[in-house]
């Protein structure tokens, strides 16, 4: 029998996307599954839906907003599985999901993060991501991401991380490196963390098997996601980019850094844009907190910059 499995939901106000969630993780064909829905203070009667429509969850009641990664990391550490889920409300997963994932584990022993296939909720046959990349110049994206699904993600291999909507994780690794870092809140946590395993000498695994259908952007984005692009991209460099690489692509970083200032400065009348030059202040005045994390990440570094090197897609 496989190792207990975990599913770890945060939520906010998304009553209306839990239904779909539920009932497909009540269909999963890998019988020992742990659900623990996190909610993170909301207003729209989603607490008492899952008590009444789903005893069988176990639900954490947060006293506020903790923002994606506190309700994150309340459900990790509550979690018992040897794997542990983070899925958003806004998903349905394929009947096979969860044992898919068990297996990909179970045959890539180097792996501690799975990444799923993840495809638009009402566009099924069109790719939200087969898994993350992070270039030479300081940027995460979703491969594949708006692509219609054709067969060119079919192959499982390995990526550089997994999209915190469906990413499942080996508690052994989290006991180890830790789960998500608090300071973030929302975006690019996911990828943080997987820089954090990549450095450790974890590897992440693309399994094409599992799928996950995603609402995308429906219950985050806008002013508040542009604000913590602009503010977590610059502690995700400062945090987890070794000094050598630093050196060699430090001016292509600043490049792109300046690059997204200069477009957010052109469009300074919309809120998106001005939300972002407030982040990339708030990042650049917080700097000194990420470089004290940056000390001990780089301390537990186990693998040489080459091999960090090569898994960095080259722009």
């Amino acid at each position: 029998m496989p190792d207990p499995f975990s599913v770890v939901i945060p939520n906010w106000n998304g009553q209306r996307f839990l239904a779909d969630c539920l009932d497909a993780l009540r269909g999963q064909t890998l019988a020992d599954i742990e659900v623990i829905l996190v909610d993170n203070a909301s207003t729209d009667g989603s607490q008492e839906f899952v008590r009444t429509r789903y005893p069988e969850v176990r639900l954490i009641e947060l006293k506020e907003n903790r923002g994606f990664t506190g309700a994150c990391n309340a459900g990790m550490e509550a979690a018992e599985g040897a794997y542990i889920a983070l899925l958003n409300n806004d998903t349905e997963v394929a009947s096979d999901w969860a044992e898919q994932v068990a297996r990909a584990f179970e045959s890539h022993s180097d792996a501690g993060i799975v990444a799923s296939k993840m495809l638009l909720f009402d566009q099924r046959d069109r790719l939200h991501t087969a898994g993350d990349f992070f270039t030479t110049d300081g940027r995460a994206g979703n491969r594949g991401a708006w692509q219609w699904d054709k067969g060119q993600y079919d192959r499982g291999e390995y990526v550089f991380s997994a999209c915190g909507g469906s990413a499942v994780y080996r508690q052994s690794m989290l006991a180890e490196i830790d789960t998500l870092d608090d300071d973030f809140f929302f975006l690019l946590e996911d990828v943080d963390l997987a820089w954090r395993a990549q450095l450790a000498g974890y590897k992440v695994w693309y399994e094409p098997l599992a799928i996950v259908y995603h609402h995308l952007s429906a219950t985050g984005g806008g002013v508040t996601a542009s604000f913590h692009d602009g503010r977590n991209g610059i502690w995700l460099i400062a945090k987890n980019m070794p000094a050598s690489l630093l050196r060699k692509y430090g001016r292509r970083i600043l490049a792109r850094q300046l690059a997204l200032l200069w477009l957010s400065l052109k469009s300074w009348r919309g809120r998106e844009a001005r939300a972002r030059i407030r982040g990339m202040i708030a990042g650049a005045f917080s700097i000194r907190g990420a470089l004290k994390k940056r000390k001990r990440i780089q301390t537990a570094k186990r693998v040489a910059d080459d091999y960090i090197e090569s898994i960095l897609t080259l722009v």
